[in-house]
């Protein structure tokens, strides 16, 4: 069986599917353009695996970042979080804003005339793999019935794995620099990641402390399972939420870190990035 879970937002295990059609498109329906994730070695090919199964018990881990987009789904689950939005207010999706402590991936806003009213950072984290998907991913073709499939590759005996402690450390670290900025404007800092990681921080790093999500933390974890439905297609499904502030982060990691800004400083960065294309479509799914 493939270790190719999806491809191109696919679930490989759907009969019928043309993949020669999927492969040339090479659509990515999560950013609804053609896969970013391009071979190095050959810039015009996407690679396009989302998700691969791994592990003594096969999992469904997500590897690239942009399969969290799903529906926009992510960004609904923090809109409680928006404790100052309104009805009437416009909510907003800026993306890759520096604040001190490095870039923060996303941020849901919420507008009135223009004008900031509140913002949530949002944080997307997969898992980071060593090796390479290439030849499991042309075998998959070649078993799947595409000719154009790569013929040196489905020999190599080249394989993947998943980075688990880099991912979860440096994501770690990461977070417990951003969250005293957040912490320091009274503002919220989500962390969307995937069920497995959350299980892999919860075991090598000091988690007992870490608790159902209050709304009163700065620090949020939304860690998503990867369910089948109806569909036959794998969906995000967010069932637990937890929480903490930043020391809590420091009791995870033992770092220490400063960084301050002032509130207007963020507001101001953020409506200078904001424009029409960033208004969030959240009901048009």
């Amino acid at each position: 069986m493939t270790k190719v879970k999806e491809l191109f937002g696919l679930n490989t295990s759907v009969k019928g599917t043309d993949w020669g059609k999927v492969v040339t498109e090479q659509h990515c329906p999560f950013l609804n353009k053609k896969c970013i994730k391009n071979r190095k070695s050959q810039a015009e090919i996407a690679i396009g695996t989302c998700t691969m199964s791994y592990g003594k018990v096969s999992k469904d881990i997500i590897i690239c970042p942009h399969r969290l987009l799903e529906n926009r789904k992510i960004f609904i689950d923090c809109i409680h979080l928006l404790t100052m939005h309104e009805p009437g207010n416009e909510l907003h999706v800026v993306s890759e804003v520096s604040i001190p402590g490095g870039n923060v991936d996303y941020f849901l806003v919420s507008a009135k005339d223009g004008k900031v009213k509140d913002f949530v950072g949002i944080e997307l984290q997969t898992m980071d793999t060593t090796g390479t998907v290439w030849p499991e991913r042309e075998r998959f073709l070649k078993d799947a019935g595409y000719s154009g499939y790569d013929k040196e590759a489905i020999d190599s005996d080249k394989s993947f794995g998943m980075n688990w402690k880099h991912t979860a450390k440096t994501i770690l670290v990461q977070l417990h620099h951003k969250v005293k900025t957040f912490e320091h404007v009274n503002k919220k800092l989500v962390l969307v990641i995937q069920e497995p990681l959350i299980d892999y921080m919860k075991k090598e790093f000091s988690f007992s402390h870490v608790g159902n999500a209050k709304l009163g933390d700065p620090l949020h974890f939304h860690p998503y399972s990867l369910d089948t439905r109806e569909d036959n297609q794998l969906h995000l499904n967010l069932k637990t939420r937890l929480s903490t502030d930043s020391d809590g982060m420091a009791m995870c990691l033992g770092l220490q870190a400063e960084a301050k800004v002032e509130l207007t400083e963020i507001i101001a960065k953020l409506e200078e990035k904001m424009k029409n294309a960033t208004v969030s479509t959240l009901l048009t799914l």
